[in-house]
This record gives structure tokens, C-alpha cells and sequence, in this order.
């Protein structure tokens, strides 16, 4: 073991973290990592929450593995309660497959933002119709924007509507996301954003429905995300049968995904209902919608995400200590 090897793991922080991110390739960590699992050489253990004593809040332990990076790591996410806002951080521990040494003990904030958002690329790269030119966001903060700055390149989007609570009076997020992409506008309602949408990025930390069933003008894609409030869902659970379902990892996904626990659970849904998920788009092994009726695609965050992207930033760092 190499000198440098021996002063491992790293410390890394925010600042640091915000420094690196410019240089780091998001979307191709993660393709790779996705095209990976796909073939086997990548292991996803199902995510762990973890309650608190006394509904003082809880965690999520993101576990993974990669066969090619030699690379094993956990990123843990707590959901604090306090008398206010909650606490909500995340950090990952990344080691080696080789020697079982930490390797880094990285601040996953920043992180997690850009995995969720490239990941959600992934999706819109492989699942939107070719000819998709309008594009709806539900959410305005810093995962919106994120989400904006991975997508706005994927497609030549004719609109790009937002629409929060908020956003008609924040003028600094207003000003914030045109600087991303000046075709951005604001909606003053969901009804009004997703309009004759093709893609619809739900982009929030709601625990419940943020889309009605009935917004959608005709078939699109609509990607949401996840938060740690329990059974967390940004659509009715209800509409999952009557829509094409496609998700992270059909293996883990399911399991604890809120809506689709709940439409398991009251709407005669099932798992097996899922259409495909990254790892078969990245391989070409699953179909692609047809847009006969609206497209699913639910990501809940896998520790492989954070292992891929945790690695991605070790080795940024490598080759600036030893440049």
C-alpha cells in the first residue's frame, strides 16, 4: 500500500464537495454504473430504515457495491424532528474491496442533489418520446434546479413551465432559474404548468400528492422522487394502474416507493407491473413506452448512486493531490 493509500480515508466536506462538482460527469458515472447492474457486476441491497427512539425521526442506511471500481460504500441519511424544521443531512462512507479500508467519509448534501437529478436524466434520456418538446416542472428548489440543469440539454424543449407555492413572489429563484435556462416561465398553478406537458419533472419533498390525475392533457412522462417521510408520494397511488411504470431498480424500487406500496396495498397493483427499469433501458433489455397511455418513472435513490458518484469524486481529488 502507497504512502498516499496510507493516509486515506479522506475528509471531505461541502466546500470541498461545491468545488469538485463542476468537474465531475454525473450522468456517465451513473450510466455506467446503471449499465453495470445490468450485467451483474454491481450488487443493490434493498435500502434500511431505521426509526428513532420515541418519533424522534429516523434514517435511511444506501447500500452498494461495484465489482469494476473495486468500491463498496453506505451513505446514511438522517430525518431529524425537531420543534421546527426538520434536520435532514447525509454522509457516505466509501471503502475498498480490496484491502476493507475506508477510502473517504464524504459530506453526500450536494451530492445526493446531483445523483437525483442525473438519475431522473437518465430516465428522461432513454424514456421520453423523441419528439418531446414540452417540458413541466413541479418544484423550484435547489432539486428543481438541478433537475433543469441535467434535462434542459436532452431535448430542444419549445416551453420549460415551473410552478411552486412560492415562486410567483420569490424573484431571486425566479432570476436564479433563468440564469439555468433563459426558456424557463412560472406557472400560478400545477393545472396551468403541466398543460400539454411531454415530460413532468416532480421535483419536491412532499409526502403526499402533488399532481392531480386529471392534469394531464395526453400521455407524458412523469418522473418523481423521493423524501423520507414515510409512504412519501407526489402522485395519487391510484393512477399507477392505469399508467406504464418504470422505475430505478425494479428489484428494491417497489418495496419502498410509497405509492407504490400503497397501490399494492389498496389498488390491485402489483410489482410485476413494472415495465423496466435503468439497468434494462441501459442494456436495451426492457421496451420502451408507446404513449398510449401516461409513462411512470419513480426513483427512490440507491446507495449505488451515491457509491458511483461518492467514487467519481475520489478520484477527481486523486488526480488533483497527485497532479
Amino acid at each position: 500500500m502507497s504512502r498516499n493509500e496510507q493516509a486515506m480515508p479522506l475528509i471531505v466536506d461541502e466546500d470541498i464537495v461545491r468545488r469538485a462538482l463542476p468537474a465531475l460527469d454525473v450522468q456517465g458515472a451513473l450510466a455506467a454504473m446503471f449499465r453495470a447492474l445490468g450485467e451483474d457486476n454491481a450488487v443493490q441491497p434493498p435500502q434500511t430504515l431505521t426509526l428513532f427512539p420515541a418519533q424522534s425521526g429516523d434514517f435511511i442506511t444506501y447500500l452498494g457495491a461495484m465489482a469494476q471500481a473495486k468500491v463498496f460504500g453506505a451513505k446514511l441519511s438522517p430525518y431529524i424532528v425537531t420543534g421546527g424544521r426538520p434536520v435532514v443531512t447525509a454522509w457516505t462512507a466509501l471503502m475498498s474491496m480490496e484491502t476493507g479500508q475506508p477510502l473517504m467519509w464524504c459530506d453526500a448534501g450536494l451530492l445526493t442533489t446531483e445523483r437525483t437529478a442525473g438519475t431522473t436524466a437518465l430516465a428522461v434520456g432513454h424514456l421520453a418520446a423523441a419528439g418531446a418538446r414540452q417540458l413541466a416542472i413541479v418544484g423550484s428548489g435547489a432539486i428543481a434546479q438541478a433537475h433543469l440543469r441535467h434535462v434542459a440539454p436532452l431535448r430542444p424543449w419549445e416551453s420549460i413551465r415551473v410552478f411552486s407555492p412560492d415562486l410567483p413572489r420569490d424573484t431571486a429563484k425566479q432570476a436564479t432559474l433563468r440564469a439555468i435556462d433563459a426558456r424557463a416561465t412560472f406557472s400560478a398553478n400545477v393545472e396551468d404548468c403541466v398543460r400539454d406537458a411531454d415530460v413532468v419533472m416532480l421535483c419536491t419533498s412532499s409526502g403526499t400528492s402533488v399532481l392531480p390525475k386529471g392534469a394531464l392533457t395526453r400521455p407524458a412522462l412523469v418522473t418523481s422522487i423521493s423524501t423520507n417521510v414515510a409512504n412519501a408520494h407526489e402522485i395519487d397511488p391510484a393512477w399507477l394502474p392505469d399508467m406504464d411504470v418504470y422505475c430505478d431498480y425494479r428489484r428494491t424500487t417497489p418495496g419502498s416507493a410509497g405509492e407504490m406500496k400503497l397501490a399494492a396495498e389498496r389498488h390491485g397493483w402489483s410489482a410485476q407491473r413494472v415495465a423496466g427499469d435503468l439497468p434494462e433501458l441501459l442494456c436495451g433489455t426492457c421496451p420502451v413506452p408507446a404513449y398510449e397511455k401516461p409513462v411512470f418513472f419513480r426513483s427512490i435513490g440507491l446507495g449505488l448512486e451515491d457509491v458511483a458518484i461518492a467514487y467519481g469524486l475520489l478520484q477527481h481529488l486523486r488526480a488533483l493531490r497527485d497532479a
